[in-house]
């Protein structure tokens, strides 16, 4: 292989690459990436069986060939090599990296050992990048931790049509996250698992000022594809049933509350100061008015009220601070309405553009109350 590229390109295409390659993996080879120098373009690769990362950039061929390198070692170069031109080549056991005065040899790796990358499937629809980013960011929120239940490490997509409905849960919470896109089949009816962390990965890397294409065959549902900027993932999907959460949204809610968003979010934060671990935050609602408290009679304590338009019962409901601050941080509307039923039932978060405008029901966040003493 001979190849030269610009330094810069390179580092950013090894950087985008390397980072599905995981901190421990399951075999030497793992820890790869594989570069293929072919028609005016060097093509990079990543794979640990789990997910997978393929990118291309221009580059000048003088020899064709392939090469596998340590994926982490090849970044930490890239992006010190000078903003120069930079020249790959493979010479025996060594691939040479040459930019102005710099030069690096890097053993090479086995290539006949790096496996196959995953065969990408067919185009399911596209949505640009920044409305899927959001929805990500959104949804995964209330991604579980607990591997001992993989389906809760998930986010379900939920496609028909042009309507792309993504779900989590911990069992503590719930968000949903909604959004419109150009499906290839306007028909279309699919459901995918995807680990939470692989789509949130995927939503740090993707180019915003173009579109995501999604790749998906429900016929055989194990793998999906996200294509960006000339850049293609692929993340195997998890094997179970998601588990049937749209019961937990009440038909109807009684008591409603308007407030504004930033408000309640600075309140909470100052009220969890004095909370011990996950001790609940209080929120009594009367009238015109909410007060919060945090802290029991023997503790330290804090109270703090706010004005909130209210219609229903006087109501008190207690929440666990970090959920709650979680749900509100991903609603990007300046007011919340909450939606009550009882003390102890699940709570209705939403965004809305105007005090005294409809919710938005683009995003959707449920949260279980606390039980609580006075």
């Amino acid at each position: 292989m001979k190849a030269e590229i610009n330094s810069q390109a390179l580092a950013d295409a090894v950087a985008w690459t390397s980072r599905v390659i995981p901190v421990r993996p399951a075999t030497p080879i793992l820890s790869g990436v594989k570069l293929e120098a072919i028609d005016g373009t060097l093509q990079l690769s990543a794979f640990d069986y789990e997910v997978s990362a393929r990118h291309h950039i221009e580059a000048g061929i003088d020899e064709p060939g392939t090469a596998v390198v340590l994926g982490k070692l090849l970044a930490d170069i890239a992006k010190s090599l000078p903003a120069e031109k930079a020249y790959l080549s493979t010479e025996g056991s060594k691939l040479n990296v040459v930019s102005g005065k710099s030069s690096f040899s890097l053993q090479l790796m086995p290539e006949t050992e790096y496996p196959d990358l995953p065969i990408v499937p067919t185009k399911l629809g596209q949505v640009d990048a920044d409305t899927f980013s959001h929805a990500i960011t959104q949804a995964s929120v209330a991604v579980s931790r607990e591997e001992t239940r993989p389906v809760l490490t998930g986010v379900k997509m939920s496609f028909t049509g042009d309507k792309v409905v993504m779900t989590a849960t911990d069992r503590f919470r719930l968000s949903r996250a909604s959004f419109t896109w150009s499906p290839e089949n306007p028909d279309l009816e699919a459901v995918a698992l995807v680990r939470g962390s692989l789509l949130r990965d995927v939503a740090r890397s993707l180019d915003t000022n173009q579109n995501v294409v999604l790749d998906f065959n429900s016929e055989k549902p194990s793998l999906m594809g996200f294509e960006n900027a000339g850049r293609i993932s692929t993340a195997q999907l998890i094997d179970g049933e998601f588990p049937a959460v749209d019961r937990l949204f009440a038909d109807e809610y009684p008591i409603h509350a308007v407030l504004d968003r930033q408000l309640l979010l600075d309140a909470i934060r100052r009220m969890a100061i004095v909370t011990e671990r996950n001790a609940p935050i209080r929120m009594a609602f009367s009238g015109d008015e909410v007060v919060l408290s945090a802290g029991a009679a023997d503790e330290s304590q804090a109270t703090e009220s706010l004005s909130v338009d209210m219609d229903g019962d006087d109501i008190t409901v207690a929440f666990n601070p970090a959920y709650l601050i979680d749900g509100l941080s991903a609603i990007s509307e300046p007011f919340i309405r909450m939606k009550m039923t009882t003390a102890v039932k699940a709570v209705e978060f939403n965004g809305q553009q105007e005090a005294d405008s409809e919710e938005s029901l683009d995003y959707r966040y449920l949260l279980v109350p606390m039980r609580f003493t006075d």
